[in-house]
């Protein structure tokens, strides 16, 4: 009954087209995948590759213009009004963010209609893609044929020196009740939070903060930020933004991460969760 109810929620959602966010429901820590922050020169340019690629838009003239996919808001904000954008996500330590989908050729092949430009997986492969908007955001679409919906979220690459991919993975774990373990023929360390996974992958150099860049900052949803903070307080963890309240009834904070990923924290209230 809870499956039937959160789906019947998740399409009157896309009927309707106001929906804030389609999370999924949180873990143990209370913490479930809330958005992308994206600094964007062409909100409206941009906002129409992501419908093209499924995803549900506010409605027009807001200040921040979202659209929204299970598993993740995508909020477009324009550059001007928070500073240039140094670059985009290559080269920051959030390398990439993925989607995934049933069949990506299918997949490809309807985006490709209303104009998004799509680029060849590596070694002539069928089950991947790539999106980079003209901003720099690198969107990495893998294939997961079980998958109930037409795109859903699917993880946060982060590009680290050798020696930081173990610790970020272990910090994740701690910090937001992430579930650390590996995956691929390299065993590559990766920490799952509902929504999202985590993946961290070693290079050769430290990688820019991405504060700043076209993907300022990832969101996470946490259910009581309040008692959150206190935890990561007591971890020794410090805010950047103070907790705030905000006049829906939710609120928020801001902490980065120790190797430069700038997170925001957020209560929504009344949230709704996808099973």
């Amino acid at each position: 009954m809870k499956r039937l109810t959160a789906s019947l929620w998740f399409i009157s959602a896309l009927t309707t087209g106001t929906a804030w966010a389609q999370p999924f429901t949180p873990n143990e820590a209370g913490v479930t995948m809330g958005h992308w922050h994206l600094n964007s020169r062409d909100v409206e340019a941009n906002k129409k590759i992501f419908v093209g690629m499924g995803g549900t838009a506010s409605k027009p003239g807001e200040r921040l213009q979202r659209v929204t996919f299970p598993g993740v808001v995508v909020i477009l904000q324009l550059g001007s009004a928070v500073g240039p954008s140094t670059g985009g996500t290559i080269g920051s330590v959030v390398n990439h963010v993925g989607f995934t989908v049933p069949n990506v050729p299918s997949a490809v092949a309807k985006w490709k209609a209303p104009g998004v430009a799509v680029l060849p997986g590596g070694n002539n492969r069928t089950d991947q893609a790539f999106v980079e908007t003209p901003d720099g955001l690198r969107i990495e679409i893998l294939e997961n044929k079980s998958q109930k919906f037409p795109i859903q979220h699917e993880h946060v690459h982060f590009f680290l020196p050798e020696a930081a991919v173990p610790q970020s993975a272990a910090w994740y774990g701690k910090t937001f009740g992430a579930k650390v373990g590996s995956r691929g023929a390299n065993n590559e360390p990766i920490a799952d939070i509902p929504g999202t996974q985590l993946r961290f992958r070693k290079v050769d150099a430290a990688q820019a903060a991405t504060k700043g860049r076209i993907l300022d900052h990832i969101g996470f949803d946490v259910t009581d930020l309040q008692a959150f903070i206190k935890k990561l307080e007591a971890a020794g963890i410090k805010l950047d933004r103070p907790y705030t309240k905000q006049d829906n009834g939710g609120a928020f904070a801001f902490i980065t991460d120790p190797w430069g990923t700038y997170i925001e924290l957020n209560e929504r209230p009344n949230s709704k969760y996808i099973n």
